[in-house]
């Protein structure tokens, strides 16, 4: 989560705008965007998505756990237990 907010800070610092200006555009407090911006993980994912929608990145929503390389390697071990079964 920490990585993710700086990831948002940085886009927010190179998008020249204040605190003031993303917070009062997501509708939250500064004290809030604060904490996003220190990754915390009580904020709520929504207002997560609300500023990143601010910042003009809600794409990158689409993104989270879509390499999921682990579940991939579950499925396709399911996969070939199940078929070298049925040969049987």
């Amino acid at each position: 989560m920490e990585e993710t907010g700086e990831n948002i800070k940085l886009a927010r610092l190179r998008r020249n705008l204040t605190m003031e200006q993303v917070s009062e555009r997501a509708g939250i407090s500064r004290s809030t965007l604060w904490q996003i911006e220190k990754g915390a993980a009580s904020v709520s994912f929504g207002v997560y998505a609300q500023v990143l929608f601010v910042l003009g990145l809600e794409k990158d929503i689409l993104l989270l756990a879509g390499n999921d390389m682990l579940g991939r390697k579950l499925q396709d071990a399911e996969l070939l237990l199940s078929r070298g079964s049925s040969k049987k």
